[in-house]
């Protein structure tokens, strides 16, 4: 395993990255076989009020959602998109993020399934992502939610997601997206970043993983190009405030802290915060690492300040 001469992850960070490690690696998977590869331990899931397995309309046909109820809700909403580079991931692997961010936010929230690569190509899970913010919008009185107090989120490939659906959102003429919060997100596909370089192996997510997935997401070259997919590159006018959380050791720090930073700098009210010590799935383990839990309370507290 190839690493910088000074390994910068915290020991306990280094623990889990090492298991991580000893998976099977993606570049060598098909896309079924890397949905089924195992994770190390994750953290147990929290109770909340209430969770609400259904299904909504899409694009191409029903779409599973759940909707997690926090105890003392606000009549605010997070739409939430998970992570697995377009490719993995599922409603089940993010429960414990989305019960954990319910607690901490106390907004109603809206996990979304959407359809993934290669079966369905970019832009389908973004036309998915899109279409969930307009029902949950429609639908804000069956959801005692304020339509006017929807956030977006998701963790690396569901953060793509969730600021591209607020982009389409601002781009089709609503709904109006109050907040995007987006943790360790994809926010450029063309791993230039100096964080790319830096981290490109062994800490996790490598920079070939982000290859693999790319490959399976985007139909062609162009396609990377599109502000839809690579959201950095987007006219970013107009958009909502966001909350962008980021690891030290990702390959992906770089662009989204850069993504913070361009909102910023059109007058938006955007901030990032980097977790020193941490990789890039550092939140699945709040358990054994205190700044995967110190993150969640962050993420809470911006989403509760931003809905309120």
């Amino acid at each position: 395993m190839a690493r910088i001469a000074a390994d910068k992850l915290h020991p306990k960070a280094r623990a889990i990255v090492d298991q991580i490690a000893a998976l099977p690696q993606l570049p060598s998977l098909t896309p079924v076989e890397a949905r089924g590869r195992p994770s190390p331990l994750e953290a147990a899931p929290e109770a909340v009020g209430s969770v609400t397995a259904r299904t909504i309309p899409g694009p191409a046909g029903p779409m599973a959602v759940r909707i997690y109820r926090p105890r003392d809700p606000l009549r605010a909403a997070l739409v939430y998109f998970h992570g697995g580079g377009w490719v993995v991931g599922s409603l089940e692997g993010a429960d414990a993020s989305c019960r954990a961010l319910a607690n901490r936010s106390r907004c109603v929230v809206i996990s979304i399934d959407y359809r993934l690569a290669p079966e369905t190509k970019f832009p389908g899970a973004v036309e998915d992502a899109y279409a969930a913010v307009r029902w949950v919008a429609e639908n804000a009185a069956e959801l005692r939610i304020d339509p006017a107090r929807i956030a977006v989120g998701g963790a690396s490939a569901g953060g793509n997601l969730a600021a591209a659906a607020a982009l389409a959102s601002r781009d089709r003429g609503g709904p109006k997206i109050a907040f995007q919060l987006l943790t360790v997100p994809v926010t450029e596909l063309s791993a230039r970043a100096a964080s790319y370089q830096e981290f490109a192996e062994g800490y996790g997510l490598s920079r070939a993983d982000m290859e693999w997935y790319g490959s399976h997401y985007v139909r062609t070259a162009a396609d990377a190009d599109e502000p839809y997919a690579s959201v950095l590159r987007a006219d970013l006018h107009g958009m909502p405030p966001a909350f962008v959380i980021t690891a030290e050791c990702d390959p992906l720090r770089d662009d989204g802290e850069a993504y913070a930073e361009k909102l910023r700098k059109l007058g938006v009210a955007a901030r990032y915060k980097r977790y020193p010590g941490m990789f890039h799935g550092f939140m699945s383990f709040p358990s054994a690492l205190p700044e995967g839990a110190e993150a969640f309370e962050d993420a809470g507290k911006a989403l509760r300040e931003a809905l309120s």
